[in-house]
């Protein structure tokens, strides 16, 4: 298991499954989903959604279409989110509207969510758990669509407590975790119980995920998109609303500077990154982040697959151990 893929294995079956139904289209809309779909991701979602069947005692090896509908879903808000912040880079290759123009762009996204339906339809599952972890999918993109209204309102907002912005994050970040999870546990015959265990694993997963991805543009890694988005977007994440709540009246004034949308984007990064350094806020966003992973990791005890238990407990710690 590495940062790159989380679980080498199930990414390397989702991978070939994706090649296989994406790489030789002929159809114009079809390229322009499959360019979005092959760019190289974690995959992380389809493999929570497998693992997940596995951890509650079920068969993961039918859900491979409910697996790939899941990510059809997350590449879809992708695209949507890269039109939003006008982000030209995504998984370290051009976007949708970056490289087929903004119109088809919006139509891939929309193609993309309904092509989900479609693969759901493909599990061989009980009908009554694919009809019911459809709901639960749908549900986590309409929650993704409420977080992402959410995040626009607080844009330029540095009074924005901390709670709200990770109760936004849960929404547009944790939506998906929680949706594939869920649905996993659905697909493979769980409990109640057993689905509201790796259900509460995923909120805290999203929740410590979002933190970790809100400090990468601050630690030199490299995400895969430009690390100035979120000051370019006036985005008060995590460790900015924890550094203006630490900082002085002096440091007050240098973060507004830093997220009003007047200085060029690489210095208003530049200073941004200094005021998180001088407020201790790197750090305790990275402490708050492995408090929200113990959490998730907790909540997987006396699940019956001890095997996809520990992988997704190791996912949990590699979500704040990695470059991407």
């Amino acid at each position: 298991m590495n940062d790159d893929g989380f679980a080498p294995e199930l990414v390397e079956l989702l991978g070939r499954e994706m090649d296989k139904r994406w790489s030789a289209v002929a159809d114009r809309t079809e390229q322009m989903a499959g360019h979005a779909l092959l760019a190289p991701g974690k995959m992380l979602r389809p493999v929570l959604l497998l693992t997940s069947a596995e951890a509650t005692g079920g068969n993961s090896a039918p859900l491979l279409p409910a697996a790939l509908a899941v990510e059809y879903l997350h590449v879809a808000t992708l695209v949507h989110d890269d039109i939003i912040d006008d982000d030209e880079l995504r998984r370290g290759r051009q976007t949708v509207h970056a490289r087929y123009g903004m119109a088809d762009a919006l139509v891939t996204g929309d193609f993309l969510i309904l092509t989900m339906v479609t693969a759901l339809s493909e599990c061989s599952a009980e009908p009554g758990a694919v009809l019911e972890a459809a709901r639960v999918l749908a549900g986590a993109g309409a929650d993704v669509c409420r977080g992402q209204v959410r995040e626009s309102e607080m844009a330029g907002d540095l009074t924005c407590p901390v709670a709200d912005y990770q109760e936004m994050a849960a929404l547009k970040t944790g939506a998906l975790f929680r949706g594939a999870c869920r649905a996993g546990a659905i697909l493979g015959g769980a409990t109640p119980e057993q689905a509201d265990a790796v259900t509460r694993y995923a909120e805290h997963l999203g929740v410590g995920f979002q933190i970790y991805d809100d400090l990468l543009p601050y630690l030199g890694e490299g995400t895969g998109k430009p690390a100035t988005s979120d000051v370019a977007n006036l985005r008060p994440t995590t460790p900015v609303l924890v550094g203006h709540e630490n900082a002085d009246s002096a440091g007050k004034a240098r973060f507004a500077e830093a997220l009003s949308g007047e200085l060029p984007a690489e210095e208003a990064h530049r200073l941004m990154r200094e005021l998180l350094e001088s407020t201790g806020a790197l750090e305790l966003s990275r402490s708050r982040a492995a408090e929200e992973i113990t959490a998730a990791r907790d909540s997987l005890a006396g699940l019956p697959g001890a095997e996809a238990v520990e992988r997704m407990r190791a996912i949990a710690d590699l979500s704040i151990d990695r470059s991407r």
